[in-house]
């Protein structure tokens, strides 16, 4: 497992009230801004199915958004991903290059866009969302449905120069089953959650100065989230869902 966890916890030193908010206060923050988990898996992938059943139940709790981003790289060996997207694949290369890594590789989960946890270790894993949970994020997003549009409001508490922050918008499909007839897992039948069909970038390089608003219309009409992150593939620093 690779941590990097200094780079998340740096960011509160931005935030006015830090870590001595009231336990009451850091609940309603915990609300507000759901730990946002990213898996990547692939159905070619033999070692993925233990990570894609933890995923789902994660997908039971309100404090986490997990996604499953499925990747192509595995299509050769036998079995094409019938949910596989270049771009997730892309996005994990990003991921990679801002840990200063060239290696990809499935089942990895990314939580909060800067800790990640190699393969099923669940222990691992519910470490690093509790870190993320005592932390206070610097925005706060809401999305809601309005007249068949999707309305994005975000807030900052904190100023981002340079590249600034990337304001994303996510639709996934919260539940299919898949039977897998070649490769390393065939003969299996998996259930797959919260699976990324489309991620959008809404905008770039938000300064996080002033309220950022879009009217938005959707492309699906499944469950979204949007998520805040510092460009370059860094630290998430919000997130919200629309079931």
């Amino acid at each position: 497992m690779t941590r990097h966890l200094s780079a998340i916890l740096a960011f509160a030193s931005f935030l006015p009230l830090g870590a001595a908010l009231a336990d009451e206060h850091a609940q309603s923050s915990q609300v507000q801004n759901p730990v946002v988990i990213e898996l990547f898996t692939s159905q070619g992938c033999s070692a993925c199915p233990p990570a894609d059943a933890l995923l789902a139940e994660l997908a039971e709790r309100d404090d986490v958004i997990p996604l499953a981003l499925h990747v192509d790289y595995w299509d050769y060996i036998g079995w094409a991903d019938t949910f596989a997207n270049p771009a997730f694949t892309e996005r994990q290369h990003g991921y990679a290059h801002a840990a200063g890594s060239r290696m990809v590789y499935t089942p990895q989960m990314i939580i909060g866009g800067v800790d990640h946890v190699v393969g099923y270790e669940p222990m691992d894993l519910a470490h690093v969302i509790q870190q993320h949970q005592q932390l206070e994020y610097p925005v706060t997003l809401s999305l809601t449905a309005v007249d068949g549009r999707i309305e994005l409001r975000a807030e900052a508490s904190m100023v981002v120069d340079g590249a600034g922050m990337v304001v994303q918008l996510v639709h996934y499909t919260p539940l299919e089953r898949v039977e897998i007839r070649r490769g390393e897992n065939a003969g299996r039948v998996v259930d797959y959650v919260n699976i990324v069909r489309e991620w959008h970038v809404v905008q770039e390089g938000w300064t996080g100065e002033a309220p950022f608003v879009a009217q938005i219309d959707p492309s699906s009409t499944e469950p979204a989230v949007a998520i805040v992150q510092l460009a370059g593939h860094r630290t998430i620093l919000g997130a919200a869902r629309l079931d």
